[in-house]
């Protein structure tokens, strides 16, 4: 009975390396995202070199800013949904696998790829949806009409939310490096 316990066990416990398919598959997913925007990028320069044509009407000059504007957030946006897939990866990785021993090592990456814990996966990846999410909310703000003042309320109320969402975020994270700087005093 107990050597059908070691190997059901074993079995369990090994099990976990299924997660490298999702670690495999989100870097997959972050490099063709960090590819597309990078493509973007080119493209977006091709297209900008017309702003210093002299013979653009104003029109046609105010019309290529404005859609360069949106472009440039859109690239924003690219990128920083190619770093939560990063991180979503090595997160998975760290979490299930095997801490990633040249991560440790360096000083940069501590701070931001170095998961210790399902909660430090999930803190990660909320502060980059919160960036998507306000990147977001500033392309459509480019491209709202502002017809009457209650859209421009709506906008404002819209400011406000992802202030406060920024402020709780922050307070967070200086309440977690509140409780977090006793242990570590004594850990040196």
């Amino acid at each position: 009975m107990k050597f059908m316990e070691f190997l059901f066990e074993g079995a369990l416990w090994r099990s976990r390396y299924m997660v490298v398919f999702a670690v495999l598959a989100s870097m997959a997913a972050a490099l063709t995202v960090m590819y597309m925007a990078t493509v973007d990028v080119v493209y977006l320069v091709q297209h900008v070199l017309h702003y210093a044509d002299s013979g653009l009407a104003a029109e046609a000059r105010k019309a290529l800013h404005d859609e360069t504007i949106t472009h440039v957030v859109e690239v924003v946006d690219g990128y920083l949904l190619a770093t939560f897939m990063l991180i979503f990866s090595l997160g998975l990785y760290e979490l299930f696998i095997s801490d990633i021993d040249e991560a440790h090592g360096t000083r940069t990456s501590s701070k931001v790829l170095v998961i210790n814990s399902l909660d430090d996966l999930k803190q990660r990846l909320a502060k980059v949806v919160l960036m998507i999410m306000i990147v977001n909310l500033f392309e459509k703000a480019l491209k709202i009409p502002m017809n009457q003042p209650l859209d421009l309320l709506y906008l404002g109320g819209a400011i406000a939310l992802i202030g406060v969402a920024l402020y709780f975020t922050h307070a967070s994270e200086s309440h977690n490096k509140d409780g977090e700087e006793p242990e570590n005093k004594t850990a040196h």
